[in-house]
């Protein structure tokens, strides 16, 4: 799939001990040309954990979608949708009981 000049909505969660993988898959959607929207839960924001403190988390991801702000508000994110402000969106990492609940396939 071709991502390039495309806006991909990237949305870190819970699942701490992910991030560093999660950051690598970043770097790569990043690479291949698209242009990355940075969106955080309140927790992914806020809190640090034993893997890592949310500040750190925080600059890298602002470094590698070379943007100066994160989207990690419910107010900020509400016009995501409605506005369409992506062509793509990420959620990672993406629970099996987040995924359940979501997937229009789902049986």
């Amino acid at each position: 799939m071709n991502i390039e000049g495309k806006k991909v909505g990237f949305a870190f969660t819970g699942s701490f001990c992910t991030f560093k993988t999660v950051l690598e898959e970043l770097k790569k959607i990043k690479k291949s040309g698209a242009d990355i929207i940075p969106i955080m839960s309140y927790n992914a924001y806020n809190l640090d954990t034993k893997f890592g403190k949310a500040q750190e988390y925080i600059d890298e991801i602002k470094k590698i979608s070379e943007k100066d702000e994160i989207i990690h508000t419910i107010q900020e994110a509400e016009p995501i949708g409605p506005k369409r402000l992506t062509d793509i969106m990420v959620v990672a990492p993406c629970s099996r009981k987040y995924y359940s609940k979501t997937c229009k396939f789902n049986n």
